[in-house]
């Protein structure tokens, strides 16, 4: 088992190394070819301590100790049961599709090598994180993520946009690292140890502030994991290239805080005050994230806001105490969510990186794989049965509706109007793009045909520079974009079903994640995935799912002139969404133009008045005048000080006189 741990964790590290250094000896090919054999080393070694852990294996050893501090250890080490077999397998499979698909979206980029290597060195510091079994080896890959999301954010850097959306991810996920190590830091000020195993034995006859140990930590998970207000960071992600953007939002940095909170389940079921922190938080970033969707236009933020509610979702779940519930959603969202980001990928390639729905329509002819995959990550997203997005969307809003702690109510109401709005905005992103009046017509290069004057298409360039005119109809992406997209959209549609009876409702985790009472409840209820389904036919959520669809289709198919209509009727709500309820305005305003302002103000009146004008400017102008002073007493002639001398004397005499007189 630590052979197959080792290699699981540490060939894509191998791979990103080869890439990133082999330079101009290693060709394109060499270069993707050394990433994607890692991460498929990665994965095949996932599957047999997969095979192992289901048979009873378990493995939790220190594979190396870098630190001795006192009485105290810094080591390396892995913690491999369920939970833990279950992200690796995920996180490999998720990422090694993810290389495949690069291949072909990044054909033409002359930053290829350099994107596999941080691709690859991205996979390992998320299997790092999920294998740890102390919390400095966790902190290594919560941090090493971090890093590796602000260079692939930012990898485009000749853009300003680009730039500005990598700085602003790392600022944010520093403010809720501050927050997580200072979690960990209490956590080995009153354990003593920073090993998660005797950490949770103790936990519970433990003195220590627990309710501040796990909001500190749920605070580190807001900001990987994208939770109100720590969220800002993850739409403008977007601005990555398509595959990091699935990478990053279906299964490593966002889901690392889901994970992580499920795998402190002992803590946090120690502290019912931090459980209802996390579920208000998730609820509040599950319903109006999912708003905003509904407003945008670029199809890659269609999907991130998406992301964002659905991490809601499984955030309601761990604060409902439905741990398993939560990692099963992660696990089927992932798949379904890799689809859409990948789907729309291969939309942009088609159109020559066109991301604006308004120019896209009518491709379902044109790009069928593309059109059949979508439609079903959107179906699962959207939580309609069969598909796997359904059960465990399901379950959570069942969890929720059974959970005593407090906020659940009102995280219930939320999860079920959520369901509506999933649907909504799922379908509004397949109707805009693949059905309905070919939009894209105007893209092309019309102007060769004489079709549009020079000063016309001067001026449509400049609104799009980094548009290319399109040559033709748009026609199906290669196989290396489709053939993941095809292996992505099966587990969408199967696993939920196959899945959740051992995976939600038996003991298949084991001790890996804290039992509750919500999950005894709701195993009482289950009767099966099928009656799972039937049962569903009668419930709200159900309907609302459908309605959503059915509202979706008759919005943008149907009468696709309503849509203005209700916004103008909707305004100011829809011009708030629009704004996305003003945190970026607000952000910059008080905490970039803050900070702008008191580096100003100490520029002006620390630095430029006290440093420089008083004690360096105002040293010198003191030290000229005494010196000005007593350059005029140097006149050159004798009887100025012949007379300076007895006027001297004169004043010394005094002195001494009154001074005897005195005495």
């Amino acid at each position: 088992m630590k052979e197959l741990a080792v290699t699981a964790a540490f060939a894509p590290l191998v791979g990103a190394l080869i890439a990133g250094l082999g330079g101009r000896w290693l060709t394109r090919q060499g270069a993707h070819t050394a990433a994607i054999f890692s991460v498929l080393l990665s994965f095949l070694a996932s599957c047999v301590i997969f095979w192992r852990v289901l048979h009873g294996a378990t493995f939790n050893e220190t594979i190396y100790t870098w630190l001795t501090s006192d009485s105290f250890r810094f080591q390396v080490g892995f913690l491999i049961d369920r939970l833990t077999a279950l992200m690796m397998i995920v996180v490999s499979f998720v990422s090694l599709m993810v290389h495949i698909y690069t291949v072909g979206y990044m054909a033409d980029d002359p930053g290829y090598q350099r994107f596999f290597s941080y691709i690859a060195l991205f996979t390992f510091c998320m299997l790092m994180l999920v294998m740890a079994n102390n919390y400095v080896q966790l902190f290594f890959g919560w941090e090493g993520v971090g890093l590796v999301s602000y260079l692939l954010i930012g990898f485009w850097y000749t853009r300003e946009s680009a730039v500005y959306a990598g700085l602003k991810a790392f600022l944010v996920n520093r403010v809720g690292d501050f927050g997580f190590i200072l979690g960990i830091a209490l956590i080995l000020a009153n354990f003593g140890t920073l090993d998660y195993v005797p950490v949770f034995q103790a936990a519970p006859k433990a003195e220590a502030p627990m309710t501040l140990i796990c909001i500190l930590l749920f605070i580190g998970a807001m900001g990987k994991s994208a939770q109100v207000p720590l969220h800002v960071w993850l739409p403008d992600s977007m601005e990555g290239p398509t595959p990091i953007s699935a990478l990053i939002h279906a299964a490593t940095m966002v889901t690392a805080g889901i994970f992580m909170v499920a795998r402190m389940s002992p803590l946090f079921e120690l502290s019912e005050t931090a459980k209802s922190f996390v579920i208000i938080i998730g609820a509040i970033t599950m319903f109006f994230m999912a708003l905003i969707a509904l407003v945008q236009y670029d199809i890659k933020r269609v999907v991130a806001y998406s992301t964002l509610s659905q991490l809601g979702y499984m955030t309601v779940a761990l604060g409902a105490g439905a741990y398993s519930v939560a990692i099963f959603h992660l696990m089927t969202h992932a798949f379904f969510k890799a689809v859409l980001f990948l789907g729309a990928g291969s939309v942009i390639i088609a159109l020559h990186h066109e991301q604006d729905m308004r120019k896209m329509g009518g491709l379902r002819k044109y790009m069928p794989i593309t059109y059949w995959t979508v439609l079903i990550g959107a179906l699962a997203n959207a939580g309609i049965p069969p598909f796997a997005g359904f059960f465990s969307k399901e379950t959570i809003v069942e969890a929720v509706h059974l959970s005593h702690t407090p906020g659940a109510t009102f995280a219930y109401v939320l999860a079920v109007a959520g369901v509506f709005v999933s649907a909504v905005y799922s379908f509004r992103l397949v109707f805009f793009a693949f059905h309905g009046k070919e939009r894209f017509e105007s893209h092309h290069d019309d102007h060769a045909h004489g079709d549009v004057k020079p000063g016309e298409a001067k001026s449509h360039a400049a609104e799009e520079p980094h548009h290319e005119a399109m040559h033709g109809k748009p026609h199906e992406t290669p196989w290396v974009v489709t053939l993941p997209l095809i292996l992505l959209a099966i587990p969408s549609v199967l696993i939920g079903g196959l899945t959740i009876g051992n995976m939600v409702y038996g003991d298949w985790f084991g001790s890996a994640i804290q039992k509750s009472q919500v999950m005894e409840h709701l195993a009482e209820e289950f009767h099966g995935a099928l009656g799972m389904m039937g049962h569903a036919v009668a419930t709200l959520p159900f309907w609302l799912a459908i309605g959503g669809v059915v509202l979706a289709w008759f919005l943008y198919i149907r009468r696709p002139d309503l849509p203005a209509v209700i916004k103008e009727k909707l305004q100011p709500l829809p011009a708030i969404l629009e704004k996305k309820y003003g945190f970026d305005d607000f952000n910059d305003w008080f905490f970039a133009g803050g900070a702008r302002r008191l580096g100003t103000g100490l520029w002006a009146w620390g630095d430029k008045t006290i440093i420089d004008g008083i004690m360096v400017n105002g040293t010198a102008r003191m030290i000229g005048l005494f010196a000005g002073a007593a350059r005029r007493m140097q006149t050159g002639y004798i009887y100025h000080y012949a007379f300076t001398m007895i006027f001297g004397v004169f004043a010394l005499l005094t002195f001494f006189w009154l001074y005897l007189q005195k005495l």
